[in-house]
């Protein structure tokens, strides 16, 4: 497995790399509204590509907000314009509520591991 490591985002909130075809987004710390601003350019850049395919990694997430909620509606529906895939990877309780109380979770199903989105992501188009 080669993974490909883009030039780091000028963000604690946010790492991204390349896996098997697909750019994984990590959160990081507290996604709050300080945090979203920061991450929103580099989300902007990658989910404006046409036939994007995009993996959200929130597993290293300690505090979820309504910002992050907004980056994750965004991200979807710039991908839904553009023919792009969008798969999600969570596993904190409290932000799976939040997906579940919200309807995310039924829009975009949280997955327990990378492998498991990128497993997910050949088998099913979203």
């Amino acid at each position: 497995m080669v993974v490909q490591q883009e030039p780091a985002p000028l963000t604690r909130h946010l790492r991204i790399h390349q896996d098997r075809g697909f750019t994984v987004l990590e959160f990081r710390g507290e996604i709050d509204i300080v945090a979203a601003m920061e991450i929103l350019p580099s989300l902007d850049r990658v989910t404006g590509r046409p036939d994007a395919r995009i993996v959200i990694d929130l597993r290293q997430v300690e505090f979820f907000d309504c910002s992050g909620l907004r980056l994750l509606y965004r991200a979807r529906q710039r991908l839904l314009e553009r023919d792009g895939r969008l798969h999600l990877v969570c596993t904190h309780p409290l932000t799976l509520r939040i997906l579940r109380v919200t309807g995310l979770s039924r829009l975009l199903p949280p997955q327990p591991t990378l492998d498991a989105a990128l497993g997910q992501a050949e088998t099913t188009p979203t």
